[in-house]
């Protein structure tokens, strides 16, 4: 019953989880504050250890043998997506500062519209597109976290961000990597804990969030979702076109915010500290984000893919 609810949801897996911590946070914070492992698991201290191992096993998934088959076609959507939250972010950052526009965070900004939803993805390419399409998976699987989003930040000056903080980042992807590649065994035992240890995430990462913040910055995180699916959305089904020479479906179905977007604001705060105090309301506004795009990128999917074709559709 829960699991099918939570199925229903959109992002449900990480939205709902991150409500009830914040929940807890806003009006019992003392019960996630009693110690031991109770603390350690359902608080916002337990946040760091549960992406580290989320960002481990999704590591395991990326199969370099796959790499050659899907580099263009996944590389196309993976640069794009990374260039137009990029330049968005970067541009109102430099503009308006790190607090950014109306209440809609710079860092919210680029952690949104730089990661897509990998399952969702991966779920509409099984819908319109073939094999290469869901192959694609493999390297968009990169920017399901917060490695571009720290790049941009850091090549555009608005963080501090050392090399090793980024490679710090990175190294639970890569050793995951290197095992899911060298043991298929592992890598199918290791792999389903990345989805698993999504609700542990929304948790810990709600509970480092207070309510009243999310009041503030409902309308903020559905302006992000909208600027997310539309904006960011027409130049990636742009450069799939013209670039790719592809019909464009592909590229409204990477036009979401991960789940796992929700955590970058949190993994940029604790590698910048200048960053921190805009943390939880760029984190809410993200959240938001992720139901947004949930909700649209479906909808312009199957529109582009009966209007302009998809393999699927060609079959029929």
């Amino acid at each position: 019953m829960i699991l099918r609810f939570l199925r229903k949801v959109p992002a449900g897996m990480m939205i709902v989880p991150l409500l009830i911590g914040a929940f807890m946070n806003t009006f019992f914070p003392e019960a996630l504050k009693i110690g031991s492992f109770t603390t350690a698991t359902f608080s916002s201290a337990g946040a760091a250890t549960a992406m580290g191992i989320q960002l481990f096993c999704l590591g395991t998934t990326l199969q370099l043998s796959d790499m050659p088959k899907v580099l263009k076609r996944g590389g196309i959507l993976l640069v794009s997506k990374f260039l137009i939250g990029a330049a968005i972010g970067i541009a109102v950052g430099k503009i308006f500062g790190f607090a950014g526009i109306c209440g809609l965070t710079t860092l919210a900004i680029i952690s949104a519209v730089t990661n897509s939803n990998g399952s969702v993805y991966l779920a509409f390419m099984k819908t319109y597109g073939d094999t290469t399409d869901c192959a694609a998976m493999a390297l968009l699987a990169l920017n399901d976290g917060p490695l571009f989003t720290l790049i941009a930040l850091g090549a555009s000056g608005l963080a501090n961000v050392p090399f090793i903080a980024l490679l710090a980042t990175v190294i639970p992807i890569i050793v995951g990597m290197i095992i899911g590649n060298i043991d298929k065994e592992m890598q199918e035992f290791l792999s389903p804990a990345g989805n698993i240890l999504i609700p542990f995430v929304g948790l810990t990462l709600g509970a480092g969030i207070n309510l009243t913040n999310v009041l503030k910055g409902g309308l903020q995180g559905i302006a992000l979702g909208l600027i997310t699916v539309f904006i960011g959305g027409i130049f990636i089904v742009f450069c799939d076109r013209i670039v790719g020479r592809r019909p464009g479906y592909a590229g409204w179905a990477v036009a979401t915010t991960a789940g796992n977007a929700v955590a970058v604001p949190a993994a940029v705060g604790l590698i910048d500290l200048t960053w921190a105090p805009y943390v939880a309301e760029a984190t809410t506004q993200v959240a938001a984000s992720v139901v947004v795009t949930a909700i649209l990128a479906p909808i312009m999917t199957n529109y582009w893919a009966k209007k302009y074709g998809s393999p699927q559709f060609e079959k029929v």
